[in-house]
């Protein structure tokens, strides 16, 4: 919190720098004893000369802007001057960014949506993925350790709906002084959530506890698409996939190319409710 109010404080005093700088820019042509003859030269003056910005930065500033700037202190008076904050400053803190950016030199393999799930966890909050993305873009920072380019696998999608559901786990907040889990699957190609469950464990309890509903109300998929995690190895699960005719598709090791819009969605979930996880010992499949 002392962090975001630091920012906070931080956007004021660049607004306040950038209204007066435009108050200093127009303060002459404002007199209300200029003819428009004499403003309007004096206005042109100002749009035909390069200024110095309140951070140091040579800028030009248009005949249409001055003539707005002078509007606005007309009707409004300095505050109108003040620009809104996020022209100002980015939203999220640099000292976020820079940590963003550390987790992903700290290990290259780490996608977006897994640096914006640790930041959740570490802050509390975290920037969106896109915020993110693109911090780690300019950076260069998405290449691979040896400096080539990622290697293209294109975008893939399901033809068509139950084709391919994409499940994921979430490590989530602590409640209550013990970690919560998030268990999801994802539609392939319509986006849809059709199952999620929030519990205190990442095993195949739990797993179960967000699979069945998914298949009560959705029907049964072709495919689930999933990674190596333990509760997404068990026996049981295999077991029920087997027996639905449920093709499990485990993803390579260190590939896990095709998991983008769970990962996504997992990164957007940081902050969703808790539902306390159930107490039996063992998952019970609906089959």
């Amino acid at each position: 919190m002392a962090l975001v109010d630091e920012e906070e404080r931080r956007r004021a005093e660049r607004a306040h720098q950038v209204a007066l700088f435009r108050y200093q820019l127009i303060r002459e042509a404002a007199d209300a004893a200029l003819s428009p003859r004499q403003r309007g030269a004096m206005v042109r003056a100002i749009a035909a000369r390069v200024h110095t910005d309140p951070f140091g930065k040579p800028v030009r500033i248009t005949r249409g802007t001055v003539d707005r700037w002078l509007k606005l202190w007309r009707e409004g008076g300095f505050d109108a001057l003040l620009p809104p904050t996020r022209q100002v400053t980015p939203r999220t803190p640099e000292e976020v960014l820079d940590l963003a950016a550390a987790l992903k030199r700290e290990n290259p393999s780490r996608s977006t949506a897994q640096v914006v799930r640790i930041l959740q966890q570490h802050l509390g909050w975290g920037p969106s993925y896109r915020t993110v993305h693109r911090h780690l873009q300019r950076l260069e920072l998405l290449t691979r350790p040896d400096g080539q380019a990622p290697e293209a696998f294109g975008r893939f999608e399901a033809a068509r709906p139950n084709e391919l559901w994409v499940g994921d786990a979430l490590h989530g907040p602590k409640i209550a002084g013990h970690k919560a889990y998030l268990f999801a699957f994802v539609d392939d190609h319509s986006r849809a959530v059709v199952g999620h469950r929030w519990g205190g464990a990442e095993d195949s309890v739990r797993l179960a506890a967000a699979l069945r509903p998914a298949l009560a109300a959705r029907g049964v998929p072709e495919g689930v698409y999933v990674d190596n995690g333990s509760a997404f190895v068990d026996s049981a699960l295999l077991g029920a996939c087997a027996r639905l005719g449920i093709k499990l598709i485990h993803s390579t090791s260190g590939r896990p190319q095709g998991r983008g819009k769970i990962e996504r969605f997992s990164a957007l979930s940081g902050h969703s409710s808790w539902s306390r996880s159930t107490r039996r010992r063992s998952p019970t499949w609906p089959c």
